[in-house]
């Protein structure tokens, strides 16, 4: 729990190691993270207009990770999305810059979950399921999808793990139910397939997945769903 905590949010950072026993802990670390997020979402609605709240939930959220997955995203969009051979891309993606691929994706995404979380009332419960899904379908894949490098920084997650993490998604379903009703279950479910299709992506790519673009099918997998939960239902 400890690692798991150190490695997705800024709360023990100091105690956080990258191998594989953190991964099982992903799911609960996003219910709790999640939950963060949402009563912070919910309190600042009681508060300030919807927008005003939104943006407040999103530097909360930013804040309590440290701005690792969107550090992710910007790095596999700069990677992913241009044209460019294998070893291109991975270099790339290892590379401290950003570039124009990625601030434009990263701005695009803020921009689009500020907007959903503006557009609906608040709900705790949505956000730990939400949250909570990201997190379970990240921690299964490296059991299932190769890892694209030779070797690299999320080598150690190789080495016993397991898919049945990915378990945490059902549940998760039943939170974004209880907390949007019809459209939050779907809104859980919808995540998991944009997490899947980052994933996918990088695997048709760059033959596999990387720490990058584990943070990368986080942060749109979030997105996703609050779009989704966002709509008329």
């Amino acid at each position: 729990m400890r690692d798991a905590l150190g490695l997705l949010t800024t709360f023990g950072r100091r105690g956080g190691a990258l191998r594989a026993g953190a991964l099982p802990w992903f799911p609960v670390v996003g219910i709790a993270l999640g939950a963060v997020v949402g009563g912070v979402w919910w309190g600042a609605q009681q508060w300030w207009p919807a927008p005003l709240a939104a943006a407040i939930a999103l530097a909360a959220d930013l804040g309590c990770t440290g701005m690792l997955h969107v550090d992710g995203l910007a790095d596999a969009a700069d990677g992913l999305l241009p044209h460019a051979n294998r070893e291109r891309r991975l270099a790339v993606m290892r590379a401290p810059d950003v570039g124009a691929f990625g601030v434009a994706t990263v701005v695009i995404v803020l921009l689009l979950q500020f907007a959903g979380l503006a557009a609906r009332p608040a709900s705790v419960l949505l956000l730990a399921g939400l949250w909570c899904a990201a997190r379970a379908l990240v921690a299964a894949v490296p059991a299932v999808v190769p890892y694209a490098r030779a070797e690299g920084i999320a080598t150690p997650l190789l080495d016993g793990a397991r898919a049945w993490p990915a378990l945490a998604i059902g549940p998760a379903v039943v939170l974004g139910g209880l907390g949007a009703g019809a459209g939050g279950a779907v809104a859980v479910v919808a995540a998991v397939v944009a997490g899947v299709a980052v994933i996918a992506l990088a695997v048709r790519r760059v033959g596999g997945f990387t720490g990058d673009v584990l943070g990368a099918a986080v942060v749109v997998a979030e997105v996703a769903g609050i779009v989704v939960a966002a709509a008329r239902w």
